[in-house]
């Protein structure tokens, strides 16, 4: 059991992604603080934001984290960079330091996948947590809420976010995001078979991220499952304040008259549920329309938060 206290963590990616999630742990942090944030570019804006509110930095990569005084105090470490450079990250970090934990916000996937309100008590032990994608982030809770009342035979997803919100990593990592989104849908929310598509839009002015989530399942009482949606959305919400419902959910019967176009599912007969979310940021660092990012800093801190609670033995 660790004493009662704040444990330290470091950002690793001074972009986006990494401001937003600073100025949330220096603004919320109950059991962790931000003790560097790293970077790469020496004219980055985030390091420089960084530095104007006292944090520790570096631009010389997770070799300058490595060695700055503050790395031997340092128990968590936040990845914001890429599905590549996470990899090389935490073989670098897991050499130095064994038993650092890491957050993981790229598709990398070397951990397991984690999403808060469905899965994050199983891991609390993990070395390496992936927070799979603001897509899955958003939907996997709606896909788990009927799964745990209903056998799930396929869910699919469609994330849509404004193109400004898609920055270079994001837009480097589509087939990352696609390919793990799915693979979480399976593993985490519960699907027989999972498939994502990310939209990115241009509107002018921005939209906000929006969701929606097709289940079919065997069949149970709507009501049963819309009760599940509305706790699972009511637990989202505890972390991301602008995760909410667009319309009412909606429910299909389906006989077997008609097969589905979907391969390994042939003739089915079942609940469709349709889901419509919206998710809109905080606005702490990043443009309210940015959800998509929001929901991603917010998962990664929550998960963080209760790891460090669990270590400080609360």
């Amino acid at each position: 059991m660790r004493d009662d206290k704040k444990l330290k963590a470091a950002i690793v990616g001074s972009g986006n992604i990494g401001t937003d999630l600073m100025i949330k742990m220096l603004r919320h942090g109950r059991h962790l603080e931000i003790a560097a944030m790293v970077g790469i570019d020496p004219e980055s804006e985030g390091l420089a934001r960084a530095a104007r509110l006292g944090v520790a930095t570096t631009h010389e990569g997770i070799e300058g984290l490595a060695a700055m005084p503050v790395f031997d105090d340092i128990d968590f470490v936040f990845d914001a960079t890429s599905a590549t450079a996470h990899v090389k990250n935490d073989a670098f970090l897991r050499g130095l330091k064994p038993g650092i934990r890491l957050i993981d916000l790229t598709p990398a996937a070397i951990g397991p996948y984690c999403v808060p309100v469905v899965n994050l008590e199983q891991h609390l032990d993990q070395g390496n947590v992936n927070m799979v994608t603001c897509g899955g982030q958003a939907t996997i809770p709606m896909v788990a809420a009927v799964s745990r009342v209903a056998k799930v035979h396929y869910a699919e997803i469609v994330a849509s976010i404004s193109s400004k919100s898609a920055g270079p990593g994001t837009r480097a990592n589509i087939d990352e995001f696609t390919e793990t989104t799915s693979k979480a849908i399976e593993a985490v929310g519960g699907a027989a078979r999972g498939k994502a598509i990310i939209v990115l839009n241009p509107a002018e002015p921005p939209l906000i991220m929006r969701d929606t989530v097709y289940v079919l399942s065997e069949y149970r009482d709507p009501a049963e499952v819309e009760a599940s949606i509305m706790r699972m959305e009511k637990a989202v919400r505890a972390y991301v304040p602008g995760y909410r419902l667009k319309q009412k959910v909606q429910f299909d019967v389906i006989l077997d008259d008609a097969p589905l176009n979907i391969p390994g599912l042939g003739r089915f007969v079942g609940l469709k549920t349709s889901i419509y979310l919206e998710v809109e940021g905080a606005a702490h660092y990043l443009p309210a329309y940015a959800g998509n990012l929001d929901i991603m800093t917010s998962a990664a801190l929550a998960t963080a938060e209760r790891m460090a609670q669990s270590i400080i033995g609360l």
